[in-house]
C-alpha cells in the first residue's frame, strides 16, 4: 500500500536533523521547470505564484541560487503546513520513520513524487499553477502518467489523502488492477458531508501518524481511526471512500 498526501506552500530548510537518503525521481524534469522558473522576471513569477510581495520576493530570491544537488533537506521536514504539522515527523520514532519511507509519497507540481528522504530544496510551484510550457498545456499534461505509472509499478493499493488539485494526477489514469481509496474527512450538515480545509488538512495529518504509529498494511484498519473528533461511518463510506465524521460515535 502506497499513501499519497498533497506538499505544503510554506518551506523550510533544515540540513541538520536527518541526512537525505536518495534524489527525487524525476530530478531532470525538474531541472526543466526550475530553469522556466529561473527564466521569469519578478512580476511574471509573482503573477504565475499569486501570492503577496512579501512571499513573492522570497521564492524569487530562492530562484537566484537554486541548486537541485546541494543544501537538501529531507522532504517530509522540508514542509511546513498544517497537515505536517499534526504528522509531527520531528517526533517519529525509528520504526515510524521507517514505515514512513515505506508507504509514503508526496506529489508535488515541481518535483513530481518525492519520497519522505528525498533531497529537494524549497521551491513555490502548485500543480494547478498556468505554466507556459512549449508543447505542455499545463503541469498535468507535463508530467502526464509518469507519476501514476511509477506508484502502480510498486502497489495495486492507494491511499489517497490528496487535495483534488493533486489527485487528479493518479485519478485521471487510474486502471482497473488498483484500489484506489480516498479518506473523506467532515461534518453531517443538513443531509450532506461537510469538508472544511483546515480541520481536513489536520485530519489528514493525524492520519498519517496513526498509520505510522501502528504500522498499518490493510486498509480494513483504518476503520479504527479516532482522532480529532473524527469516526468512522459505514452507512456513507464505500469502497472507493473512507468517511469520517465529526462528533459521531464510530458505526462499523
Amino acid at each position: 500500500m502506497k499513501i499519497i498526501i498533497s506538499p505544503a506552500k510554506k518551506m523550510k530548510q533544515d540540513t541538520d536533523s536527518l541526512e537525505v537518503r536518495n534524489l527525487p525521481a524525476f530530478l531532470d524534469k525538474t531541472q526543466f521547470l526550475m530553469e522556466y522558473l529561473k527564466s521569469l522576471n519578478y512580476e511574471e513569477a509573482k503573477a504565475l505564484w499569486q501570492c503577496n510581495d512579501s512571499i513573492a520576493k522570497l521564492n524569487y530570491d530562492r530562484l537566484k541560487d537554486m541548486n537541485l544537488y546541494k543544501n537538501l533537506t529531507p522532504a517530509l521536514l522540508a514542509y511546513e503546513g498544517i497537515q505536517y504539522q499534526y504528522m509531527a515527523p520531528n517526533v517519529f520514532e525509528y520504526k515510524q520513520w521507517d514505515y514512513i519511507e515505506e508507504h509514503l509519497y508526496i506529489l508535488s507540481g515541481f518535483y513530481g513524487l518525492v519520497k519522505p528522504f528525498d533531497g529537494i530544496v524549497p521551491y513555490r510551484l502548485e500543480m494547478q499553477a498556468k505554466v507556459s510550457l512549449s508543447g505542455y498545456k499545463n503541469l498535468y499534461d507535463y508530467w502526464g502518467s509518469q507519476i501514476y505509472d511509477k506508484i502502480k509499478d510498486e502497489t495495486n493499493t492507494i491511499l489517497n489523502l490528496a487535495s483534488k488539485e493533486y489527485s487528479k494526477c493518479i485519478e485521471k489514469y487510474l486502471s482497473n488492477e488498483i484500489k484506489f481509496v480516498t479518506c473523506i474527512f467532515g461534518e453531517y450538515i443538513n443531509g450532506k458531508v461537510v469538508e472544511k480545509g483546515t480541520q481536513v488538512k489536520m485530519a489528514r495529518g493525524e492520519m498519517v501518524r496513526y498509520m505510522a504509529e501502528n504500522s498499518i498494511e490493510n486498509l480494513s484498519d483504518l476503520i479504527k481511526f479516532e482522532r480529532l473528533g473524527y469516526h468512522y461511518n459505514k452507512e456513507l463510506s464505500s469502497e472507493k471512500n473512507f468517511v469520517f465524521l465529526k462528533g459521531e460515535e464510530r458505526l462499523c
